[in-house]
């Protein structure tokens, strides 16, 4: 990681849509449109986090849906001129100490199996390697790699 840059974590509002839509332009091959994304705004099992920086310009942004003690996080994309700098870092810091606060079970997301730097950061966070989904991805056709990171609790119903 190079220098970090200074941002706040904020959840993400309407007023953040065409940043964010413009950020999945950027980032991803099968963007979600701004449609999608303001569905997941209104969907009351997801969260959305926006990372801003010191002129309030969204630099990256990260989902999650939250499913009984579930969680799933959806998307994580930083502008490209912006990574290494611990963004990313800070947003999955706000889901793990989220996940860890409402007592999940788990947070578990896919990545391209050809996306070395993401799986190293989720690596960082204590995410896993757990599966494999065969050509998940298209443009280009790719596996993803399923990443979970469980959180034990030690209560006497668990399986653990």
């Amino acid at each position: 990681m190079d220098k970090q840059m200074h941002v706040r974590i904020v959840p993400m509002t309407a007023d953040h849509l065409d940043e964010v839509a413009e950020l999945e332009r950027i980032c991803f091959s099968a963007p979600w449109s701004r449609n999608m994304l303001a569905e997941e705004l209104d969907n009351a099992l997801s969260a959305m986090l926006v990372a801003l920086d010191d002129s309030g310009r969204v630099v990256g942004y990260a989902g999650v849906q939250v499913i009984l003690d579930e969680g799933y996080i959806t998307n994580v994309a930083v502008r490209p001129e912006c990574r290494r700098q611990g963004i990313a870092g800070k947003l999955l810091d706000v889901f793990l100490n989220f996940a860890q606060g409402n007592k999940l079970a788990f947070l578990t997301l896919e990545v391209r199996a050809s996306n070395e730097a993401a799986i190293i950061l989720y690596g960082r966070h204590g995410f896993r390697g757990v599966g494999r989904r065969r050509n998940y991805y298209e443009h280009p056709r790719e596996d993803a790699i399923i990443m979970t990171r469980e959180f034990a609790y030690g209560t006497a119903d668990s399986d653990t």
